[in-house]
């Protein structure tokens, strides 16, 4: 069977990042007894990084580079905001285990929209936060294996995502 639209496609790999100062570092490894279970073809992965997988058979390697125009794009300082304090309240009361910086949490926009948002600073003009991908402005390196192989059902299909191991539950 080969890696293509509507196949759920498990992968183990190694991804290298480069900020275009220090050079590649490791940043994420994912191993064949706990590999990424993805379906083709449906935008849960990088285009690229999709490109090099299709038309593999299980068992083989693949290898990409990924500038980082084609990963998760530049790095945007309008994607900064000093959000005020009072909007982490709860009941009244300053969430202190909440502020704090390297923090990720979930917020929306005024439209809506969700989105994480990371807090880098905690100061006297409120809460620092960067809506950017962590990614952003990284060149990426992956190296990898194609674990397993299999059709997806007609409900993951409809869903869009993979459920069940590797996925979500019903």
């Amino acid at each position: 069977m080969k890696a293509e639209k509507d196949k759920v496609v498990a992968i183990s790999y190694k991804l290298r990042v480069d900020d275009g100062e220090s050079g590649p570092v490791d940043y994420e490894s994912v191993s064949a007894e706990m590999p990424y279970h993805f379906l083709m073809g449906h935008q849960n992965i990088l285009l690229k990084l999709e490109e090099v997988i299709a038309g593999k058979a299980e068992g083989e390697s693949f290898e990409v580079f990924i500038d980082f125009e084609n990963a998760y794009g530049d790095y945007d300082e309008y994607k900064t905001a000093i959000i005020p304090k009072a909007n982490f309240k709860e009941e009244g009361k300053k969430n202190k285990e909440l502020l704090k910086v390297g923090k990720v949490i979930p917020m929306q926009d005024d439209k809506g929209n969700q989105m994480r948002g990371e807090i880098t600073k905690v100061d006297y003009r409120g809460v620092h936060m960067d809506f950017n991908h962590p990614l952003a402005g990284m060149d990426l390196y992956f190296e990898g294996k194609i674990e397993s192989i299999r059709a997806a059902e007609p409900e993951e299909i409809e869903h869009g995502h993979v459920h069940g191991p590797g996925g979500h539950a019903h």
